[in-house]
């Protein structure tokens, strides 16, 4: 199978990874970006000689701006302007290897319906939030391009008399809602350059007014171009993605959407910084290939999906108690971390606390290489503190499971009571797991832990009667309603 290399150009940063036919990140490295197109274009040359090997047939780009795609040129950029470049042709020239030039929000739409939280989606809007505000849509699945260049829509106006915007028109999106944008409503404050989004979520939690303002005048613009984009295209989903992609999708509860008519469900991206790189390999490949659309991976043919129920909460939030209920009623298999864990505590003789989360990382992986190998049309439940790990490991290991679809239990109780519940239970546990002294880290753990958010999301408050019936129904709807 032909390989590919994916380039991400960034305001901040320019990422290049070597692909496989299936969407793989192979070999991955990152530079710098700049201001200077020269200085980008030997960036990326030299980045390309690191990745290239015999088996890569094309190398796709994902430039940031005005693209026309069709003829591979570059009409206009915000913070990295590649227009008075002849990208596509002096690196073909230089690496001797095909090139496709494409916006690079289109690529990571591209990734994001091949791989990510796209697939099973015919319309998605996709808004990428990071030094601006990119935007691509996808109607039957395809990239929309108008006659070169539409989709950009961190260009809808949101202020008629807002600031002056790079591409000449005021209030623009990107003005009020990007990642540069946020830091000017940070320093507008008073507070200083060291303030990031996640301290200002922290503080808002807390209670404090100016950073619930801060984040408001973030989020209301994001959320009023999301709603003009629905009201026009109506698509099935709108995405968020880029580097402040999560963090735009949190703070939009501080903005939610008030006109009835132009609602759909808005989630954040699941393939992070890696979407530009993927999709630019992809669409690569497809341009070798000679189809209109990137290939997705062999688990998202029809027929081959499997999905999961991710049972997600603390240590002693009762998700345990929850997951045996959805098995034994929905008749799906049950897969919990303790239970692949323990054995092996018990075997070895437990362990220290580091010992403990390095078995807890091997039996989860474990896990997902079970589910693996189930047979197609598989769903199964799965017991766990996803938290515990990076997020991206999840996703890494549902791509190679062949998981296409999730859905999110989300078990929680207030500390103490999940303090008294660890507290009880703590003669029962094998040797290797934490003991008493883990307590206060659990309560502080309770007081900032939140769901993944990835996909449908169904909460469950484990002090009050756990309600299956409506689990379940919910889960019917979620998971074998889709099909």
């Amino acid at each position: 199978m032909p390989l590919s290399i994916g380039i991400d150009i960034g305001g901040t940063n320019l990422r290049a990874a070597r692909i496989s036919g299936t969407g793989e990140i192979l070999d991955r490295i990152s530079e710098k970006s700049a201001p200077d197109p020269e200085l980008v274009l030997s960036r990326i040359a030299d980045m390309v000689r690191r990745l290239d090997t015999p088996g890569v047939a094309a190398i796709g780009i994902g430039v940031p701006g005005r693209v026309d795609a069709r003829r591979r040129t570059v009409l206009s950029g915000g913070y990295v302007n590649l227009a008075s470049v002849a990208l596509a042709q002096r690196l073909e020239d230089t690496a001797g290897k095909p090139v496709v030039v494409d916006n690079d929000c289109n690529m990571a739409l591209v990734a994001e319906m091949a791989l990510g939280a796209g697939r099973g989606h015919d319309s998605i809007v996709m808004f990428t939030i990071g030094t601006g505000i990119g935007g691509a849509v996808a109607q039957n699945r395809q990239i929309m391009r108008g006659r070169a260049t539409a989709g950009q829509l961190g260009h809808i106006t949101v202020d008629v008399n807002g600031e002056t915007c790079a591409c000449g028109r005021r209030g623009c999106v990107e003005t009020t809602s990007s990642g540069t944008a946020l830091g000017r409503h940070i320093a507008r404050a008073g507070l200083g350059p060291d303030v990031s989004v996640d301290r200002l979520f922290a503080r808002d939690l807390a209670g404090d007014i100016q950073a619930r303002g801060i984040l408001e005048a973030w989020a209301r613009p994001l959320r009023a171009a999301i709603d003009t984009t629905v009201a026009v295209l109506d698509p099935d989903l709108v995405l968020l993605g880029g580097g402040l992609g999560r963090a735009a999708h949190k703070a939009l509860a501080c903005a939610p959407a008030l006109a009835p008519w132009y609602q759909c469900k808005v989630e954040p991206a699941q393939l992070g910084d890696d979407a530009g790189v993927i999709g630019a390999g992809l669409q690569a490949l497809a341009a070798e290939a000679g189809t209109t659309q990137a290939p997705a991976s062999p688990s998202a043919q029809p027929g081959r999906a499997r999905r999961a129920v991710l049972v997600n909460g603390i240590p002693a939030s009762g998700k345990s108690t929850v997951s045996r209920g959805i098995a034994d009623r929905m008749g799906w298999p049950l897969l919990a971390l303790d239970t692949v864990k323990n054995p092996f505590l018990e075997v070895l003789g437990g362990g220290d606390r580091e010992f403990n989360r390095t078995l807890g990382r091997a039996s989860y992986q474990a896990i997902w290489s079970v589910v693996g190998e189930a047979p197609a049309g598989t769903t199964v439940v799965v017991d766990a503190w996803f938290g515990f790990q990076p997020r991206q490991l999840l996703e890494d290991h549902l791509r190679k499971a062949g998981v296409e679809q999730t859905a999110e239990i989300w078990c929680h109780a207030p500390g103490e009571v999940l303090a008294e519940r660890y507290r009880a239970r703590l003669d029962q546990r094998p040797a290797g797991h934490p003991g008493a002294a883990y307590i206060p880290e659990l309560i502080e753990l309770a007081r900032r832990a939140e769901p993944l958010r990835r996909g449908p999301l169904f909460d469950v408050d484990t002090t009050k009667p756990i309600d299956f019936d409506a689990i379940t129904e919910w889960l019917k709807v979620a998971i074998e309603g889709s099909n």
